[in-house]
């Protein structure tokens, strides 16, 4: 990024699913997805940004990501120093039409100055965060951290807390406790929450619902559907479609 620029973007269409290391930049990044969901993971938390959003990053931040295969992915920098509209946390953006078509127009570099400045304050002011950020909180709790991975890796795995608490030695009270401490949710709540985020990146890849609600653990669309909806406040059948 130029020094000059106080808003950088560039955009990049991978062919097959891209994944980043943890690692982090110098300046705020605001990054997005056209036709499809990104998942970015920041410390214990994951983040699921799907059509419509964004997910801004502070300088500095440490993160690492997936990105479904075939979609547009934008990336926009913001130098530290000379941004008025500023997040200290990971904050998910709504990518209104608006805010979209400017940052792909300071993807130029060949925009004369007052012209780039007359863009970029525009960005600022119609920089908002979205009303709904989805993310999963993390237990980081020893003691429960082998549901919670095992989830990660499967969200169809329907063991009940009396199965895990003999799996794991340790009582139901104990699971639903350490779940409540470290997420704010119960064990069932946290669950719902995880297999929704794996249907997003299912549904952005043109799974139907279906068959997106076996592969997170419900036997019957309508009760996926329901706990989609408990999530998201609206159904899977709402959301864009991809082409």
């Amino acid at each position: 990024m130029r020094e000059s620029f106080v808003i950088f973007a560039e955009t990049e269409t991978p062919p097959a699913p891209l994944e980043w290391e943890p690692h982090s930049h110098p300046l705020h990044e605001l990054v997005w997805a056209r036709g499809g969901t990104m998942t970015t993971r920041v410390g214990d938390r994951i983040y699921t940004v799907s059509e419509g959003e964004g997910l801004w990053l502070p300088a500095g931040q440490v993160h690492a990501g997936r990105l479904t295969a075939n979609v547009e992915f934008h990336s926009a920098f913001f130098s530290r120093h000379r941004t008025p509209v500023a997040f200290a946390a990971p904050t998910v953006i709504t990518m209104v039409p608006l805010l979209e078509s400017l940052l792909r127009h300071l993807a130029r570099t060949d925009l004369p100055s007052d012209a780039r400045e007359r863009a970029e304050s525009v960005v600022f002011d119609v920089l908002q965060p979205s009303g709904q950020q989805l993310r999963l909180q993390l237990p980081g709790d020893r003691r429960i951290d082998p549901i919670a991975e095992t989830l990660l890796n499967d969200p169809s795995d329907g063991r009940s807390l009396d199965e895990w608490a003999q799996l794991l030695g340790i009582s139901e009270r104990t699971i639903t406790r350490a779940f409540r401490h470290t997420t704010g949710l119960s064990f069932a709540q946290w669950r719902r929450v995880l297999r929704v985020h794996h249907a997003l990146a299912l549904l952005s890849e043109g799974w139907d619902v279906r068959t997106t609600s076996e592969m997170v653990g419900y036997a019957q669309p309508s009760s996926f559907i329901a706990a989609f909806r408990t999530v998201m406040g609206t159904t899977p059948g709402s959301l864009p479609t991809t082409s």
